[in-house]
């Protein structure tokens, strides 16, 4: 019966309670006069008496219409919702009161006592606002059954999978609401750790601290955890989830506080915890004034626009007011979706954005020409490469010309258009490489210092012609980020739901990781101290065990471990073997002397690079290599250019172990 109210649509909703008010109305007056005359001449009203019945409806319910009465929901009904009914019950009735005083005035030859106003007045009151109550009181259960909800849970009476609600504020109250409506969960108890909230009772459900989830669980059989804690600090949400790590709770959490202030906190809303809380680091607020430096009421082109890092970098430079936006992609794909969803960015927030989507590689040089003069580029972020380490492995060649002279491409496009700022995202795993992927980012620095050295350089493949440099050149070099493509962590996720194993190349691999938006953030506020030629490094906290990232993610989904101290856990984690190229740790410096800057998590590395004059011959013969196929000399010429590239494996490209096959 419940969820058939519920599901009437607004319409047959307001029209019973239009009906259930004229027969509450009705009530109400014939209750008044009864308590006034007692029921002499009132079993049967007579002598026009039966219009007052008539008039009291009348002359509420347009009132009521206009002041929103039925407006409210009313399973959510509140103080404010209320407090319009005291309103708009008063105002009927001052309006019933004229009437009839001015009715019998005119000669109305009606009884109708003084006495009865006021009481009409309250009861009116007190059935129109009752049934909105007690309608609540059905629907949401969570005053007149004050206890019951931990009563029924541990008597084993509850419907529905039994969660707790860690937070007991205004966000654990808004979330314990939306269970009430439907049957899939029930709240049994919050867990709060602020001591005057400790062993109440708030909406029914008892109040534990975080130390007692134990006794909770015991208790009230809860099986998953909802965390309502949208304010709370990354480090704060962190100590949390390792309280509750090992209890065999399911942890799940609501959206931050901004959708709570807009009062869009549901049971649909609810998510798997965000693996950046597992890491407890707190992303440091932009500079203002760093952030906008290269960007606002300027012309700015991204590179890899439609990437992971290229996309957030967007959606960062949107918010800083560029005059112009040009999104380069070369998937038509990737680019359709982030330009879909900028346009709806600038619809909503009334921005004044020109944003230019253009399908393009950066290998082609005259075509980022073209695109950079067309539109008067001032600022470049250029994200295009080729990041996953194992397949650049396998198909060396496309690495090497899109990860190095794709980039040597755009620089030389921007030299030649006189673009002011040009900022390369970089990877920690430029930093003494074991793999083809490295080594071509470090290598791409290395271009971008070299040129950054010249005021006037004779550019690859022009070579009569002398270009004046105005490009100031800035790297970002960082590590891993959360949820880029190609990360562990969806991976993981998947893995976990289909009952595992979890697999994880080796015990001893650490990463460094970082979200997508604070990297982005730090990558735009980098760009703006580069002075030309920095190697700018992103503090990336402490690395991460990844064995332990998977156990922590089992653990949080509700489940356990199987090894061998727990051969009857839900979920083994099976190791698979380093691939081709991956290293056991990464390093974000070269040399070990890093200077700070005006930014606390933004670091200045120096490190020894090659004159340009210097690497010109080393490009030439790069590329000629990969012309000729001869991937021997290309892993010479990058050995003899990278410092500390110290290949982890033979060289696996698909292309030439297919050659040898054939030998050809």
């Amino acid at each position: 019966m419940k969820e058939r109210l519920i599901e009437l649509n607004h319409n047959q909703k307001r029209s019973i309670q239009i009906v259930a008010d004229v027969i509450l109305l009705s009530l109400a007056l014939w209750l008044a006069l009864f308590l006034s005359l007692g029921d002499s001449g009132w079993r049967k009203p007579e002598n026009g008496q039966g219009l007052l019945f008539l008039l009291a409806p009348l002359l509420a319910l347009p009132l009521y219409v206009r002041m929103g009465m039925y407006r409210a929901v009313m399973r959510h009904f509140g103080n404010v919702a209320l407090f319009c009914i005291g309103k708009a019950v008063t105002f009927g009735f001052l309006a019933f009161a004229a009437i009839v005083i001015v009715a019998k005035d005119l000669g109305w030859a009606v009884e109708f006592p003084r006495s009865v106003y006021f009481s009409y007045w309250a009861l009116s009151l007190i059935f129109i606002g009752g049934l909105r109550l007690l309608a609540r009181e059905y629907f949401m259960g969570d005053w007149l059954t004050a206890g019951l909800p931990a009563i029924r849970a541990r008597d084993g009476e509850v419907s529905g999978q039994p969660v707790a609600i860690y937070g007991a504020g205004a966000a654990g109250t808004q979330l314990l609401a939306s269970l009430k409506v439907g049957r899939m969960y029930k709240a049994v108890a919050f867990v709060d750790d602020d001591p005057q909230l400790i062993g109440r009772t708030i909406a029914g459900l008892p109040v534990y601290s975080g130390d007692q989830v134990g006794s909770m669980i015991h208790e009230t059989g809860a099986a998953e955890m909802l965390l309502a804690l949208p304010s709370a600090t990354r480090a704060r949400r962190q100590e949390i989830l390792t309280k509750l790590q090992g209890h065999g709770l399911h942890v799940r959490t609501i959206p931050g506080i901004m959708d709570l202030a807009c009062g869009k906190v549901k049971v649909d809303d609810l998510q798997e915890v965000d693996i950046a809380d597992l890491l407890g680091r707190d992303p440091v607020p932009p500079d203002p004034s760093l952030f906008q430096r290269c960007i606002k009421g300027q012309a700015v082109m991204v590179t890899g626009a439609g990437g992971s890092i290229g996309s957030e970098l967007c959606r960062q430079i949107m918010l800083s007011e560029p005059t112009t936006l040009v999104l380069f992609e070369h998937s038509e794909f990737a680019l359709y979706e982030i330009h879909s969803e900028l346009e709806g960015w600038i619809r909503s927030r009334k921005l004044e954005v020109q944003l230019v989507p253009i399908m393009g590689s950066i290998r082609n040089f005259g075509r980022l020409q073209d695109v950079i003069n067309a539109w008067k580029i001032n600022t470049i972020y250029h994200a295009a490469a080729y990041k996953h380490v194992p397949m650049v492995e396998h198909n060396i060649a496309e690495g090497i010309m899109n990860n190095v002279f794709g980039t040597l491409n755009t620089a030389q496009a921007a030299i030649k258009c006189q673009v002011e700022n040009f900022v390369l995202i970089s990877t920690d795993k430029a930093v003494r490489p074991t793999n083809v992927m490295g080594s071509t980012k470090r290598l791409a620095e290395l271009v971008l210092q070299a040129l950054s050295a010249e005021q006037a350089p004779r550019l690859w493949g022009e070579e009569s012609v002398s270009r004046v440099n105005r490009t100031r050149f800035t790297m970002v070099r960082f590590g891993n980020v959360l949820g880029s493509s190609g990360s562990v962590i969806p991976r993981f996720r998947e893995q976990i739901r289909r009952g595992g194993p979890v697999t994880v190349t080796h015990p001893s691999i650490t990463r460094y990781f970082m979200t997508i938006p604070e990297a982005a953030q730090l990558v735009i506020q980098a760009g703006a101290m580069g002075q030309g030629g920095d190697v700018f490094v992103l503090d990336m906290g402490e690395p991460v065990t990844i064995v332990e990232l998977a156990r922590k993610m089992i653990m949080l989904s509700g489940l356990t471990v199987r090894d061998e101290a727990n051969p009857a856990g839900d979920i083994p984690i099976t190791f698979s073997g380093l691939r081709p190229g991956e290293k056991l740790y990464e390093e974000l410096l070269i040399g070990d002397n890093p200077e700070a800057t005006a930014h606390s998590k933004i670091h200045r590395a120096n490190e020894v690079f090659i004159s340009w004059n210097q690497l010109l011959p080393i490009l030439n013969n790069l590329r000629q290599a990969v012309r000729d196929d001869d991937y021997n000399m290309v892993r010479e010429t990058l050995l003899a250019t990278v410092q500390g590239y110290a290949p982890s494996n033979g060289i696996v490209d698909l292309l030439y172990e297919q050659h040898l096959k054939l030998g050809s």
